[in-house]
């Protein structure tokens, strides 16, 4: 702690790029949904659009609106201009708003755009009507672009959605299959010929029927609040082994040709040095019908499966999600993936047929949510400068549009990794747009009872109760750190039905019994699907302190922003369950809360919330502190649930020595890890990237930096 010289936190607020922002959203929709003529709804395809526009002279603004189902690239005179749309549900679909003035020119200028569908292997999280794209111009001179019968399209033959093969639960969509002998090449350029292509065709046709309310399926648009995702060129960082091809060392760091002879299977393994999210750049010539395969990879797997030191490559092999580009033998051939991929490693295979291919080039544009980070750690231990390093880049890569679990496998945005993720936002950039973001997702997945799904946008519907629990503490955290002071009071409905839901689950003896779903808690080894133990008659300990935690929040809530009957409706049911929760599961001969009323199994999860929810005096507290850290039969807390015991461990005193606490983390600097993984199991944890393990970016500030505030206030 005396070496630690100064920590502080700068909370900026962060505004729009102007060129995306403020404008009249009140505009009538007279803009047509588009399609490619005799395309299938719903059928996995690439679909090219495209529309000329005449302008005299280049305006100062020229705001438009744009959106599609399900992903759409759109370009202005050859330059990408926007990628979306922002994730959401059809009843919340998001449209970009953009200036796209600063890519016009006087004369002819196109505005093109490439939609894909990936059809049945479309992401867990992606929500989708139907293939269509819409753009709405905002004014009578920007109107000229709406979409209708004037824009012209095409199916791009060329790609494939290419299903994926990946150890574990994947949920991230598919590759891309990519056939250049089918590809059309020049298609968003002015001087393309489109007289070949067919007019679009409207999705709906326009009705009128009668009086009254008429509800049409479809997507119900609504602003996204989320600027532009960061794309920074990046280069790999080196060539860690070949096969069957010479590279020079040069390659990938800087652009290089590589030639892979006629005839040959050649393999090349590049390494960013460092886990990221980036699109993919491949360029290459020549080589008629040869095939490259490209495998993204967190780490390479060694006999046993397990991945080990991540620095290692000897004896392993790489697998995981790949794209496939057939070359049609012309120079300079360029493949982008259509979505983001997330990689440390990637490995190039060629197969090549009667002639040699090129390879010109291999490089990544980042890309992520624009988090920029506004709070200083000045220390001299390099440790925990590394810590700090490491965190960030975990939560970068876990935030596009919205939060996910995981940027590898799964891309979904859970509500018990967002809560803190949220926070890491708070304390390390003070930007509470995505927070925001988040919040209204998870509203809007609340069910016809009320609760929330555990993770959303998702297509899948799953639930875990805890985790609807955890998004009423996810609204207190915003009351307490966020900018928006309107925000929460159109939360608060959602809130109450939530924890209506639950109050109905309140047996006689006062506990929560057989609540419906996954009861997750945390990933221990013990615990079957990180099920917290539960007794015969479906009450646990865990579930009565989730729920207690969120109506702690909720009277806050609704003191600050709602209704003082409510306030006191949930004191009162707080009051009882508190009691409930003495009388079964404190065990005065251990002096620690047991995980059932059986006083058999005990756990660092259920101490912790008791002393967070304020069920232990200040040395009680301080008591149960010192065995949760010393007694080796608790159940213990895996690196996501960390963030909990920790803060509890500080509440009851502790927090002085929480730079103690940081084994897992050094473990995941041994093994070579630039982002924290899923769970306590370095060696074998499926996804090396989960931000629910970045808690010391905020613990830095909220214990250390509030231990070292306070020791200061009492020496003076």
């Amino acid at each position: 702690m005396k070496n630690l010289l100064i920590i502080c936190s700068l909370f900026a607020s962060l505004s729009v790029a102007a060129q995306f922002g403020n404008f009249n959203r009140n505009s009538p929709w007279d803009a047509s949904w588009i399609c490619v003529p005799d395309a299938g709804e719903n059928a996995p395809g690439l679909y090219l659009f495209r529309k000329t526009i005449d302008i005299k002279s280049v305006p100062g603004q020229f705001e438009i609106y744009v959106s599609a189902d399900n992903r759409y690239k759109l370009y202005v005179n050859e330059v990408l201009v926007s990628i979306g749309s922002a994730q959401g549900d059809l009843g919340h679909w998001n449209y970009e708003a953009l200036d796209i003035a600063p890519f016009l020119k006087t004369g002819e200028n196109i505005v093109s755009a490439k939609v894909w569908n990936e059809g049945n292997l479309r992401p867990v999280s992606q929500f989708s009507f139907r293939t269509g794209f819409l753009l709405q111009g905002t004014n009578d001179e920007t109107k000229q672009l709406n979409t209708n019968e004037t824009w012209k399209c095409l199916e791009d033959k060329s790609y494939t959605p290419l299903r994926q093969s990946v150890r574990g639960y994947y949920a991230a969509g598919a590759g891309d299959k990519v056939d250049m002998n089918l590809a059309v090449k020049g298609w968003n350029s002015v001087d393309f010929d489109d007289s070949g292509w067919e007019k679009a065709k409207p999705v709906f046709e326009r009705q009128v029927r009668g009086m009254g309310f008429m509800a049409r399926g479809g997507w119900s648009l609504t602003p996204s609040i989320l600027p532009p995702m960061e794309l920074t060129y990046q280069r790999l960082a080196s060539t860690r082994k070949t096969e069957n091809v010479s590279v020079p060392s040069s390659f990938p760091a800087k652009k290089t040709k590589i030639t892979v002879p006629a005839n040959t299977t050649a393999t090349i393994l590049l390494d960013q040095a460092y886990l990221t999210n980036a699109y993919p750049t491949l360029i290459f010539s020549g080589g008629k019908n040869s095939t490259l395969v490209i495998t993204y990879a967190e780490g390479l797997y060694n006999e046993a499966g397990a991945k080990d030191n991540r620095n290692e490559i000897e004896g392993k092999t790489i697998s995981g999600r790949q794209d496939t580009v057939i070359s049609d033998g012309s120079q300079n051939q360029e493949f982008t993936s259509l979505n983001w991929r997330t990689y440390r490693y990637v490995e190039l295979k060629a197969e090549t047929d009667d002639l040699p291919l090129v390879i010109e080039d291999f490089y990544g544009t980042f890309t992520g949510y624009p988090l920029e980070m506004n709070a200083k750690l000045v220390s001299d231990i390099d440790e925990l400068n590394t810590i700090m390093e490491i965190g960030w880049r975990t939560a970068r890569l876990c935030a596009v549009d919205t939060y996910m679990d995981c940027p590898y496998y799964e891309r979904l945005q859970y509500i018990g990794d967002t809560r803190i993720q949220i926070m890491i936002t708070y304390y390390n950039s003070g930007d509470d747009r995505l927070p925001k973001n988040a919040i209204n997702l998870f509203d809007n997945s609340r069910q016809k009872d009320g609760y929330t799904l555990s993770r959303y946008p998702d297509t899948q519907n799953q639930v875990i109760p805890t985790y609807s629990l955890w998004h009423v503490s996810t609204l207190y955290d915003y009351l307490m750190h966020g900018k928006d002071n309107t925000f929460l009071k159109t939360k608060l409905l959602g809130s109450r039905q939530i924890l209506n839901y639950f109050i109905s689950y309140i047996a006689e003896d006062g506990s929560l019994k057989n609540v419906p779903g996954w009861n997750f808690t945390d990933w221990v080894p013990d615990w079957r699907m990180g099920v917290a133990p539960m007794a015969e008659d479906g009450s646990s300990a865990l579930m009565d302190l989730q729920l207690l935690l969120a109506l702690q929040s909720a009277v806050i809530l609704e003191r600050s922003e709602g209704s003082e009957e409510f306030a006191v409706l949930y004191e009162k049911i707080a009051r009882s369950l508190e009691q409930t929760i003495r009388d079964k599961y404190w065990d005065e001969s251990r002096k620690l809360f047991a995980d059932t009323h059986l006083k058999d199994k005990f756990s660092q999860h259920a101490n912790s919330l008791a002393i967070l929810a304020g069920l232990a005096t200040e040395s009680t507290a301080f008591e149960m502190g010192k065995l949760m850290l010393s007694d080796t039969t608790l159940a213990p807390a895996s690196i996501y649930f960390k963030y909990y015991l920790h803060l509890a461990l500080a509440k009851a005193g502790l927090g002085d020595n929480y730079l103690n606490w940081l084994d897992i983390w050094r473990k995941n600097i041994d093994l070579g890890l630039t982002t924290w993984g899923e769970t306590s199991e370095v060696e074998t944890t499926r996804s090396d990237c989960h931000a629910w393990g970045s808690s010391p970016n905020v613990e830095f500030f909220r214990i250390v930096l509030g231990e070292r505030a306070r020791s200061l206030f009492q020496e003076s």
